[in-house]
């Protein structure tokens, strides 16, 4: 394989991942107003300060992904680090699991996993600026 094909296979994979960054953000940024967690966090930026979100009520694992845990209550958490200490904060409470409709479980869990796939570019951003200033310090050595 010649560096030219490399190239262009390089380029290919940057920019579906910017499609797939996009198409999620915008995805995203509708789940977080149809769920109404903007009546919790006004400011949908303000979503990506927090360290995590959870779900209770249904499963994310692959194998039993939106399987509903019958008796729990269906809830999104965000976790953020306060003073040094991790602290819940329920971001929706939508109750007891039983009584929820398909489409909102399928949405709610929809909207945690997209919110970790952009948390997971905005980690990958993060460790190359920080890749960044150690190689402008280690030039300037």
């Amino acid at each position: 394989m010649d560096w030219i094909q490399r190239l262009h296979e390089a380029i290919d994979r940057y920019l579906s991942l910017e499609r797939l960054r996009k198409e999620n953000l915008l995805i995203l940024h509708n789940l977080y107003k149809k769920l109404q967690i903007d009546q919790k966090v006004p400011n949908y930026e303000e979503i990506f300060h927090f360290n995590a979100i959870n779900v209770t009520g249904i499963s994310l694992q692959k194998d039993q992904l939106l399987q509903v845990q019958l008796g729990k209550y269906l809830q999104i958490i965000g976790i953020k680090k306060i003073d040094n200490r991790s602290k819940n904060i329920s971001l929706r409470y939508f109750g007891k699991i039983e009584k929820i409709d398909p489409q909102t479980i399928e949405e709610v869990g929809e909207f945690v996993l997209r919110w970790r796939l952009e948390k997971s570019f905005l980690g990958v951003e993060n460790y190359k600026e920080l890749l960044s200033e150690l190689l402008k310090k280690r030039s300037l050595e």
